[in-house]
């Protein structure tokens, strides 16, 4: 028998077989009445065709032009319903919180998390862990005095480990890395780590390493096409990294039942231990070993990546256009002086509260938002989405919402201003999302930015190294936006 043959017979055959089923999915797709309109998708890869699969986003603001602010597309064999635009957006996620308030499943995320933890778990799993998470890190003091004092802190190792540079040229990505992980890790594990652990510094590269993987083209394929996962490439790296990740914690949390003491707890994995010894005997408890590793996982990631990766745009901004950074510095000057900037600051500085919200919004920092899913069916707008339909809610195309800001390409502070300089809040402002899912972090993330802003530009100012004298600002797309490499000069303002 003729091998050669054979093999391209079964391929011929499998690949026939793949083409029915597709035509079959798309038929029976069309009796759903009502759909969101969308591109013509072609067997088997669906819209894949058209996709800048590089920055996707703006292959769907350029969609949104055409179909409007709900239409569809298709990767694959599967339809994703997107909502585009702020009135559609808040709509969705705030007036129907319950039936687009569920996780969209993506293939990567479920292998790495297993839909344990809190960003990618659904149902009641995720209602009981971000319950406990909400609840456990007010105790410990997220949003209060506690934490403050905490951010203050970290900020003065910042501060040295800037004034060691003496105003030469460096890369801040590692020690802004640092000093935000370690405001959720003193909330994770009791206390803060050096910059300089080896142990620190290796948990920090690997979720920089995730965090730009999970926007390359070779795990975007993945997830359409779960069937080449046997094939090497980057979703076989994330999954590697995690494990290490996970591995750390695990030891992490052993450690911390050794030494638990019930009326003194100390941190968040102390609580869940709690937690897990209270409920022991009841076999459909959340609180196992598994939801802990995966919880603490999703907390550190996110509690360090999305905050540090704003430092380092607003930094970058400030390079950017000096004369902005001089308003904000003569701000701080006024209302602070040389005393520690703290968050009940923000009032009495208008301008630089402004310009920390323009920064949020330029940056765009998660353009697709994290997929939600639909939980039952729905008729929405006019249009009919069925149950457990995969939706992105385009967050950039709120926070670009040319009906909400006046310049939205621009960065232009004056979004958060009014014709009196004084604080104006906008509605449209939605870097942590809206409805159910929004970020849990969020008031802390909104306490960091504040006081590490401010402490830094009253003690620095930032500029280019001699040999650079702009920065392009077109980011670099993985799961989140972020500045193209650089390098900055710190140098002493006293």
């Amino acid at each position: 028998m003729d091998l050669g043959f054979s093999v391209a017979t079964y391929t011929v055959l499998a690949l026939s077989i793949l083409y029915i089923l597709n035509i079959l999915y798309q038929w029976n797709k069309g009796n759903v009445k009502n759909f969101p309109p969308g591109p013509w998708a072609l067997p088997l890869i669906g819209n894949l065709h058209i996709m800048d699969l590089k920055k996707p986003h703006f292959t769907y603001l350029e969609l949104a032009k055409k179909y409007g602010p709900i239409f569809s597309v298709q990767m694959g064999t599967n339809k994703i319903g997107v909502l585009a635009g702020y009135e559609t957006v808040k709509d969705a996620l705030v007036n129907y919180a319950e039936e687009f308030g569920g996780r969209g499943k993506t293939r990567i995320f479920q292998n790495i998390d297993k839909d344990f933890g809190l960003a990618h778990s659904r149902g009641e799993n995720w209602k009981v862990m971000r319950r406990f998470t909400l609840t456990t890190l007010r105790d410990f003091g997220m949003g209060k005095s506690p934490v403050e004092e905490s951010i203050i802190e970290e900020c003065s190792y910042l501060i040295k480990g800037f004034e060691s540079l003496k105003g030469k040229p460096f890369d801040n990505r590692m020690m802004l890395n640092a000093a935000v992980a370690n405001i959720i890790v003193s909330l994770l594990i009791g206390h803060r780590m050096d910059y300089e652990d080896e142990q620190f510094k290796r948990l920090l590269s690997l979720i920089s390493e995730n965090i730009k993987l999970l926007g390359s083209l070779m795990v975007g394929i993945y997830n359409i096409f779960p069937f080449l996962g046997f094939l090497p490439g980057d979703h076989k790296t994330i999954v590697k990294n995690v494990e290490e990740m996970c591995e750390f914690i695990t030891k992490t949390f052993i450690k911390h039942l050794k030494n638990l003491d019930e009326n003194d707890q100390r941190s968040l994995i102390d609580a869940f231990l709690v937690k897990q010894k209270e409920e022991a005997g009841n076999p459909h408890s959340y609180f196992h070993n598994e939801n802990l590793t995966r919880l603490v996982r999703n907390l550190f990631s996110a509690g360090m990546d999305t905050t540090s990766t704003t430092l380092r745009w607003a930094l970058l901004l400030m390079m950017k256009y000096p004369e902005i950074q001089g308003k904000v510095q003569q701000e701080i000057s006024k209302v602070v002086g040389l005393a520690q900037p703290t968050y009940s600051h923000r009032g009495q500085m208008p301008y630089t509260n402004a310009v920390i919200h323009e920064i949020q919004r330029f940056a765009d920092l998660i353009p697709l938002s994290v997929p939600h899913e639909t939980t039952r069916d729905v008729t929405f707008r006019g249009y009919f989405i069925p149950k457990e339909t995969y939706i992105i809610p385009l967050l950039s195309s709120v926070l670009r919402d040319k009906t909400q800001f006046e310049k939205p390409d621009e960065f232009y502070p004056n979004h958060f201003l009014d014709s009196h300089g004084h604080f104006v809040k906008k509605d449209a402002f939605m870097p942590f999302s809206a409805g159910r899912r929004v970020c849990a972090g969020e008031k802390l993330a909104r306490m960091e930015l504040f006081i590490f802003f401010s402490s830094l530009l009253q003690k620095f100012t930032f500029h280019f190294p001699p040999e650079i004298r702009d920065s392009d600002l077109m980011p670099v797309v993985g799961f989140t936006n972020t500045p193209k490499e650089h390098r900055i000069c710190a140098v002493p303002r006293f």
